[in-house]
């Protein structure tokens, strides 16, 4: 059976930590690459950290039906999840592990509900969330504000996912994320 584990959070959570533990614990696994109108950062590699496209070629993957999922998750700049990227992965036999926006992993959790375990990193608390935000120094005044407001929407989104996992001390959540995905990967193999 094809697999995904889908893992989500506020920005400044710890998926990505978890994730990139996570990639190198399970050789097996698969990292999705989405898709992103974004600009791509100096130590970014197109393939490798995003599969980075102009807005019209985003807008003809939405006309084309490409998207599992996609999303202006900032104002101007839009993410999604191709269907090819789906396909490929599991056409090499591998399981496949998103680091992915709230209502992104909702929606593919949606589209895959047999397939799929959708994991929510939980901060200790919104405030300590907030502070990781502001410590990273990677944003202006008016972007901060905007990231610590979606955060704050995120956060309800808790409930709906499959497993919560709280990343308060990072080597407590690291190994209970090993469990679980171990777990998940060799149930009804």
């Amino acid at each position: 059976m094809s697999k995904m584990l889908i893992f989500t959070a506020p920005s400044g959570a710890g998926k990505t930590t978890i994730v990139r533990h996570l990639l190198k614990k399970f050789p097996t696994l698969a990292f999705s690459v989405s898709a992103s109108t974004r600009k791509k950062r100096e130590h970014e590699e197109n393939g490798r950290d995003y599969y980075f496209i102009t807005a019209d070629e985003f807008d003809q993957k939405i006309k084309n039906n490409q998207f599992v999922e996609w999303e202006e998750v900032y104002p101007g700049l839009r993410y999604g999840t191709l269907y090819s990227e789906i396909d490929r992965i599991w056409a090499e036999g591998n399981p496949i592990i998103f680091d992915i926006d709230v209502k992104g992993a909702a929606n593919i959790k949606k589209a895959y509900p047999k397939e799929s375990m959708a994991i929510f990193v939980k901060p200790p608390s919104p405030e300590i969330l907030f502070k990781r935000l502001r410590d990273r120094n990677t944003e202006d005044a008016d972007s901060l504000a905007t990231r610590i407001a979606r955060a704050t929407e995120e956060l309800t989104y808790e409930p709906t996912f499959d497993y919560v996992l709280l990343n308060d001390q990072l080597d407590e959540a690291l190994a209970e994320a090993e469990k679980v995905v171990g777990d998940f990967l060799e149930s009804n193999k």
